[in-house]
Protein backbone atom coordinates (compact mmCIF):
# COMPACT_ATOMS: atom_id res chain seq x y z
CA UNK A 1 0.00 0.00 0.00
CA UNK A 2 1.57 3.42 -0.80
CA UNK A 3 2.16 6.28 1.60
CA UNK A 4 -0.68 8.37 -0.38
CA UNK A 5 -3.28 5.46 0.25
CA UNK A 6 -1.99 4.75 3.96
CA UNK A 7 -2.49 8.06 4.58
CA UNK A 8 -5.81 8.25 3.61
CA UNK A 9 -6.83 5.07 5.43
CA UNK A 10 -5.74 6.72 8.46
CA UNK A 11 -8.00 9.94 7.95
CA UNK A 12 -11.42 7.97 7.12
CA UNK A 13 -10.37 5.82 10.45
CA UNK A 14 -10.01 8.48 12.77
CA UNK A 15 -13.29 10.32 10.61
CA UNK A 16 -14.89 7.15 11.65
CA UNK A 17 -14.02 6.78 15.19
CA UNK A 18 -14.79 10.23 15.55
CA UNK A 19 -18.33 9.61 14.28
CA UNK A 20 -18.63 6.70 15.94
CA UNK A 21 -17.49 8.14 19.61
CA UNK A 22 -20.07 11.16 18.77
CA UNK A 23 -22.76 8.79 18.74
CA UNK A 24 -22.19 6.70 21.23
CA UNK A 25 -20.53 8.65 23.53
CA UNK A 26 -22.31 11.37 25.80
CA UNK A 27 -25.52 9.40 26.69
CA UNK A 28 -27.35 12.14 28.85
CA UNK A 29 -30.30 10.74 30.49
CA UNK A 30 -32.17 12.89 33.24
CA UNK A 31 -34.60 10.36 35.02
CA UNK A 32 -35.73 12.91 37.76
CA UNK A 33 -34.75 10.32 40.22
CA UNK A 34 -33.72 11.63 43.76
CA UNK A 35 -34.76 15.43 43.36
CA UNK A 36 -37.33 14.60 46.10
CA UNK A 37 -36.07 12.77 49.02
CA UNK A 38 -39.11 13.08 51.15
CA UNK A 39 -40.99 9.81 52.65
CA UNK A 40 -43.58 9.82 51.62
CA UNK A 41 -43.07 12.60 48.26
CA UNK A 42 -45.25 15.61 48.42
CA UNK A 43 -44.97 16.63 44.46
CA UNK A 44 -44.13 20.33 45.91
CA UNK A 45 -40.30 20.08 44.84
CA UNK A 46 -39.48 22.77 41.65
CA UNK A 47 -36.55 21.19 39.69
CA UNK A 48 -34.68 24.54 38.91
CA UNK A 49 -30.78 24.17 38.66
CA UNK A 50 -30.65 20.06 40.05
CA UNK A 51 -29.31 19.76 36.52
CA UNK A 52 -27.37 22.91 36.12
CA UNK A 53 -24.57 22.81 39.13
CA UNK A 54 -26.93 24.43 41.65
CA UNK A 55 -30.05 22.70 43.63
CA UNK A 56 -34.11 22.05 43.47
CA UNK A 57 -36.08 23.88 46.03
CA UNK A 58 -35.38 21.55 48.46
CA UNK A 59 -31.19 21.91 48.35
CA UNK A 60 -30.85 18.37 46.32
CA UNK A 61 -28.52 18.39 43.55
CA UNK A 62 -27.42 16.18 40.94
CA UNK A 63 -24.96 15.86 37.96
CA UNK A 64 -24.31 18.90 36.27
CA UNK A 65 -24.81 18.41 32.53
CA UNK A 66 -25.66 22.74 32.21
CA UNK A 67 -29.74 21.95 32.04
CA UNK A 68 -32.34 24.57 33.99
CA UNK A 69 -35.99 24.11 33.80
CA UNK A 70 -38.74 26.78 34.31
CA UNK A 71 -39.19 28.26 37.56
CA UNK A 72 -43.10 26.06 37.32
CA UNK A 73 -41.33 22.44 36.78
CA UNK A 74 -41.96 19.88 39.20
CA UNK A 75 -40.83 16.60 40.31
CA UNK A 76 -43.73 14.42 40.29
CA UNK A 77 -43.15 11.44 42.88
CA UNK A 78 -44.57 8.30 40.81
CA UNK A 79 -45.81 4.92 42.76
CA UNK A 80 -42.67 3.07 44.05
CA UNK A 81 -41.27 0.66 46.63
CA UNK A 82 -38.38 2.15 47.62
CA UNK A 83 -38.25 4.83 50.56
CA UNK A 84 -37.37 7.82 48.28
CA UNK A 85 -39.98 9.76 46.25
CA UNK A 86 -42.78 7.09 47.20
CA UNK A 87 -45.91 8.47 47.18
CA UNK A 88 -48.61 5.38 46.92
CA UNK A 89 -51.78 7.83 46.77
CA UNK A 90 -51.34 9.42 43.38
CA UNK A 91 -48.96 9.04 40.43
CA UNK A 92 -47.83 6.25 38.36
CA UNK A 93 -45.43 3.71 37.17
CA UNK A 94 -44.18 1.77 33.81
CA UNK A 95 -41.50 -0.96 33.77
CA UNK A 96 -38.28 1.64 33.26
CA UNK A 97 -40.04 4.88 34.39
CA UNK A 98 -38.81 4.36 38.20
CA UNK A 99 -39.91 7.09 40.78
CA UNK A 100 -39.52 10.64 39.44
CA UNK A 101 -41.05 12.35 36.22
CA UNK A 102 -41.41 15.91 35.22
CA UNK A 103 -44.82 17.82 35.40
CA UNK A 104 -46.01 21.09 36.41
CA UNK A 105 -49.77 22.58 38.34
CA UNK A 106 -49.41 26.00 36.70
CA UNK A 107 -48.96 27.25 33.37
CA UNK A 108 -49.42 24.86 29.89
CA UNK A 109 -45.55 24.33 29.63
CA UNK A 110 -42.59 23.38 31.43
CA UNK A 111 -39.67 25.28 29.86
CA UNK A 112 -36.09 23.08 29.41
CA UNK A 113 -32.95 25.64 29.09
CA UNK A 114 -29.81 24.27 27.83
CA UNK A 115 -27.23 27.27 27.52
CA UNK A 116 -24.93 25.15 25.38
CA UNK A 117 -27.27 23.74 22.72
CA UNK A 118 -27.81 20.90 21.65
CA UNK A 119 -28.33 18.93 17.94
CA UNK A 120 -30.31 16.80 15.80
CA UNK A 121 -32.75 15.21 18.65
CA UNK A 122 -33.57 13.37 21.76
CA UNK A 123 -36.06 10.91 23.05
CA UNK A 124 -38.33 10.98 26.43
CA UNK A 125 -40.75 8.69 27.44
CA UNK A 126 -44.19 10.37 28.93
CA UNK A 127 -47.79 9.85 29.26
CA UNK A 128 -51.05 12.33 29.32
CA UNK A 129 -54.39 11.20 30.63
CA UNK A 130 -56.74 12.99 27.92
CA UNK A 131 -55.49 15.75 26.78
CA UNK A 132 -53.12 16.25 24.13
CA UNK A 133 -49.52 17.59 24.37
CA UNK A 134 -46.86 18.73 22.22
CA UNK A 135 -42.83 19.23 22.61
CA UNK A 136 -41.19 22.16 20.97
CA UNK A 137 -37.73 23.15 20.20
CA UNK A 138 -36.45 26.77 20.00
CA UNK A 139 -33.15 28.13 18.77
CA UNK A 140 -33.29 30.52 22.04
CA UNK A 141 -33.75 29.97 25.43
CA UNK A 142 -36.94 30.13 27.61
CA UNK A 143 -38.56 28.70 24.71
CA UNK A 144 -38.29 31.99 22.31
CA UNK A 145 -36.24 32.63 19.02
CA UNK A 146 -36.85 30.26 15.97
CA UNK A 147 -39.31 27.33 16.04
CA UNK A 148 -36.83 24.27 14.96
CA UNK A 149 -39.48 21.42 15.54
CA UNK A 150 -42.78 20.54 17.11
CA UNK A 151 -44.14 17.07 17.93
CA UNK A 152 -47.84 16.34 19.00
CA UNK A 153 -48.56 14.08 21.88
CA UNK A 154 -51.94 12.11 22.09
CA UNK A 155 -53.38 10.88 25.12
CA UNK A 156 -52.31 7.70 26.05
CA UNK A 157 -53.13 6.71 29.88
CA UNK A 158 -54.49 3.54 30.36
CA UNK A 159 -54.41 1.16 33.30
CA UNK A 160 -50.86 -0.73 34.73
CA UNK A 161 -52.08 -4.16 36.14
CA UNK A 162 -50.68 -4.40 40.06
CA UNK A 163 -50.23 -0.46 40.17
CA UNK A 164 -53.06 2.14 41.11
CA UNK A 165 -52.23 4.27 38.80
CA UNK A 166 -52.90 7.95 37.59
CA UNK A 167 -50.31 8.68 35.27
CA UNK A 168 -49.77 5.05 33.56
CA UNK A 169 -48.20 3.61 31.14
CA UNK A 170 -45.58 5.67 29.80
CA UNK A 171 -44.63 5.44 25.82
CA UNK A 172 -41.26 6.70 24.70
CA UNK A 173 -40.98 9.00 21.69
CA UNK A 174 -38.36 11.32 20.01
CA UNK A 175 -38.29 14.30 18.42
CA UNK A 176 -35.80 15.04 15.50
CA UNK A 177 -34.41 18.90 14.21
CA UNK A 178 -31.95 20.98 12.45
CA UNK A 179 -29.69 23.51 13.73
CA UNK A 180 -29.01 24.72 17.37
CA UNK A 181 -31.50 23.86 20.07
CA UNK A 182 -31.31 25.85 23.43
CA UNK A 183 -34.84 25.19 24.68
CA UNK A 184 -37.36 22.95 25.10
CA UNK A 185 -41.07 23.35 25.38
CA UNK A 186 -42.91 20.65 27.20
CA UNK A 187 -46.67 21.33 26.95
CA UNK A 188 -50.37 20.16 28.27
CA UNK A 189 -52.92 20.90 30.80
CA UNK A 190 -51.64 20.78 33.80
CA UNK A 191 -51.53 18.04 36.12
CA UNK A 192 -52.48 15.97 32.85
CA UNK A 193 -49.30 14.66 31.46
CA UNK A 194 -46.10 13.92 32.79
CA UNK A 195 -42.33 13.32 31.12
CA UNK A 196 -39.49 11.47 31.81
CA UNK A 197 -36.28 9.78 30.73
CA UNK A 198 -35.39 12.70 28.87
CA UNK A 199 -32.45 11.47 27.01
CA UNK A 200 -29.76 13.07 24.51
CA UNK A 201 -27.64 11.18 22.39
CA UNK A 202 -30.17 7.91 21.70
CA UNK A 203 -33.12 7.15 20.02
CA UNK A 204 -34.23 5.08 22.99
CA UNK A 205 -35.10 7.11 26.34
CA UNK A 206 -33.30 6.35 29.34
CA UNK A 207 -30.51 4.46 30.41
CA UNK A 208 -31.12 1.06 29.76
CA UNK A 209 -28.89 -1.44 28.23
CA UNK A 210 -27.76 -0.81 24.95
CA UNK A 211 -29.06 2.56 24.00
CA UNK A 212 -29.44 3.08 20.05
CA UNK A 213 -27.35 6.15 18.87
CA UNK A 214 -29.42 8.82 17.20
CA UNK A 215 -28.35 8.62 13.64
CA UNK A 216 -25.16 10.45 12.13
CA UNK A 217 -26.66 13.05 9.08
CA UNK A 218 -26.81 12.46 6.22
CA UNK A 219 -23.95 14.93 4.67
CA UNK A 220 -21.43 13.32 7.14
CA UNK A 221 -21.72 10.41 5.70
CA UNK A 222 -21.52 11.18 2.39
CA UNK A 223 -18.63 13.14 3.25
CA UNK A 224 -16.88 10.16 4.39
CA UNK A 225 -17.90 7.86 1.51
CA UNK A 226 -16.36 10.94 -0.64
CA UNK A 227 -13.02 10.88 1.16
CA UNK A 228 -12.99 6.64 0.68
CA UNK A 229 -13.89 7.06 -3.38
CA UNK A 230 -10.90 10.02 -3.34
CA UNK A 231 -8.93 7.18 -1.72
CA UNK A 232 -9.24 4.21 -3.78
CA UNK A 233 -9.58 5.74 -7.09
CA UNK A 234 -6.36 8.32 -7.32
CA UNK A 235 -4.05 5.15 -7.02
CA UNK A 236 -5.66 3.26 -9.56
CA UNK A 237 -5.87 5.90 -12.14
CA UNK A 238 -1.53 6.64 -11.08
CA UNK A 239 -1.32 1.83 -11.61
CA UNK A 240 -3.23 2.40 -15.12
CA UNK A 241 -0.80 5.48 -16.12
CA UNK A 242 2.64 3.66 -14.97
CA UNK A 243 1.71 0.57 -16.65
Amino acid sequence: MGLKKKLISCVLGCFGLGIMGSTHANIISLDFENIDTSYPGTNNTFILEYYNGGTSSVGTSGTNYGISFSDNSLAICLNSTSVFCSNTSRGGLAPGTEEGGLFFLTGSESIMNIAAGFETGFSFNYVSVSSPGTVSVFDELGGAGNLLATLNLTPNAGSCPGYGAAFCPFSPTGIAFEGLAKSVSFAGVANQIVFDDITFGSIDPGPGPGPAPIPVPATLALFGLGLAGLGWSRPARHSKKNA
